[in-house]
């Protein structure tokens, strides 16, 4: 196992406008030592985590130099004399909080997990955030019965379309609020059972749909009046779960929720959730989302793949609004 004298990695030198701040540069890259894993990256997603992380808002903060990438899928090429659970050619993905965006990773074996060599690595890159945020939303803050209603904001987001076809594998219905009309069939072809506009009008029509059905679970990735539009929806109860702020208003809630309602806010931090979670938990909750992977029940939409030293257009493109889903970078 030998040293690799040049591999590219992405870096910010200080925060601000990620497509300013972003750059490439090279290493040398040590072979690995002791439980020491290195990993050949093949590709990762921009997420709105790791454009908040180069702004410095995200909820860690930042101490540049540094390089960010909370996700990506990769393959063992090397490991150090006392690794006992991953072998060279292993397709992986690391479990790291940040770091992701080079060609080598170099950890500790415990900060991979091991995913089927016959995933769709691109697919596979990005398993670890999205769709995990999905899962815990879905089975760790209320017990729901088959054919119960979830509703939520912000469908149209990775985590809101992997909610829609986790949901549809554990037999429960989704109510989903849009900001755009033209999503709705788009949106229905995943398995989602009604899709409205984020409106005042919209909750009254799922007034309407719902009728006296409890509906127990919100996922709130918005907040400010959309956040609200959720709570009215809710049962008495109810528990609504925050786990993003895209409107980046406050969520302030009027006291009739609370007093009348007796609603539970409570919040999702999916890096802290993999900081927290035994190796048993952690694949309990992987290996189904993975054989969703390959059974095509869970797909993420891409909207293009651009080669990592090109990667002040990938940030451009990730920063737009108008995207057909991911943006990944190659680092092949």
């Amino acid at each position: 196992m030998s040293t690799i004298t040049k591999s590219g990695f992405l870096q910010f030198k200080n925060t601000g406008n990620p497509a300013e701040v972003l750059g490439v540069a090279d290493r040398e890259v040590p072979a690995p030592k002791g439980h020491e894993v290195r990993v050949r990256v093949r590709y990762a997603p921009v997420n709105p985590a790791d454009l908040n992380f180069m702004e410095g808002t995200y909820g860690r903060a930042a101490t540049p130099p540094c390089i960010p990438g909370h996700e990506a899928c990769g393959e063992v090429d090397a490991v150090g004399p006392d690794v006992q659970s991953l072998a060279p050619g292993d397709v992986v993905i690391p479990l790291l909080g940040t770091g992701c965006w080079a060609q080598h990773l170099t950890a500790p074996e415990h900060a991979f997990a091991k995913v089927p060599s016959r995933i769709d690595p691109a697919q596979a890159s990005m398993l670890r955030v999205n769709p995990v945020t999905a899962w815990v939303m879905l089975k760790e803050f209320v017990d729901l019965p088959e054919g119960a209603w979830v509703v939520q904001n912000a469908a149209n987001s990775g985590v809101g379309r992997a909610l829609i076809q986790i949901a549809r594998r554990f037999g429960l219905r989704t109510l989903n609020f849009v900001r755009r009309a033209e999503l709705a069939d788009e949106l229905k072809a995943l398995g989602a059972d009604e899709v409205i506009l984020d409106t005042d009008e919209g909750v009254a029509q799922a007034r309407a749909i719902l009728g006296k059905a409890p509906v127990k679970l919100a996922a709130n990735a918005v907040g400010g009046d959309s956040a609200i539009r959720l709570m009215d929806v809710l049962s008495s109860e109810g528990t609504m779960v925050t786990y993003g702020a895209m409107s980046r208003r406050s969520l302030k809630v009027p006291n009739k929720f609370l007093i009348f309602k007796n609603l539970s806010l409570r919040g999702l931090w999916v890096t802290k959730w993999f900081e927290k979670a035994s190796r048993e938990r952690l694949y309990d909750v992987l290996e189904p989302l993975t054989e969703m992977i390959l059974a095509h029940e869970l797909v993420t939409a891409v909207d293009c793949v651009i080669p990592y030293r090109d990667c002040a257009r990938a940030i451009m493109r990730a920063q737009e609004n108008n995207r057909g889903g991911k943006v990944l970078l190659d680092f092949a």
